[in-house]
């Protein structure tokens, strides 16, 4: 009796993990139809109800953000032009170490923008909303952090 309530159990917790996984797949299906504008207007609303933005702090950021979103828009464009035509193989060692050093230098960059445009108080809450972010992205289905930690 123990061991059917526990796959009883187990298999709510299942179904539970495999819907909120559509939900968010058909969230990110949503957004890809969106413009590179209408990316940037969502992102900079966003970040304006989080981080209480100014007028003037709100157009800068709508500036910023629509160039990240123009950026990431033709990267994934690309991407999906080499897919479609089968130029997509799996990159060399000094291809994956250039792509990684340029996601870092984007990073780096963004953190720099975003230290001039917003106040330290806003800069500080903008860090921890990246941090939240990316431990969310890093986890897989099962709620497991997939990339390991040193010790």
């Amino acid at each position: 009796m123990k061991k059917v309530i526990l796959v009883g159990l187990l298999m709510i917790g299942f179904i539970g993990l495999a819907q909120n996984e559509r939900r968010e797949h058909r969230q990110r299906e949503n957004l890809k139809d969106l413009s590179p504008e209408q990316m940037a207007t969502l992102q900079t609303k966003r970040m304006t109800l989080a981080l209480d933005l100014t007028a003037t702090q709100q157009k800068q950021m709508q500036d910023f953000n629509l160039e990240e979103a123009t950026s990431r828009m033709a990267r994934m464009n690309e991407m999906k032009v080499k897919r479609e035509s089968g130029e997509v193989t799996k990159p060399t060692s000094e291809e994956r170490y250039a792509m990684h050093t340029a996601r870092l230098d984007q990073r780096i960059a963004q953190k720099s923008q975003m230290k001039q445009l917003l106040s330290k108080e806003q800069f500080e809450k903008w860090e921890k909303m990246q941090q939240r972010k990316g431990h969310h992205q890093r986890k897989g289905v099962t709620g497991r952090n997939t990339h390991h930690k040193p010790k």
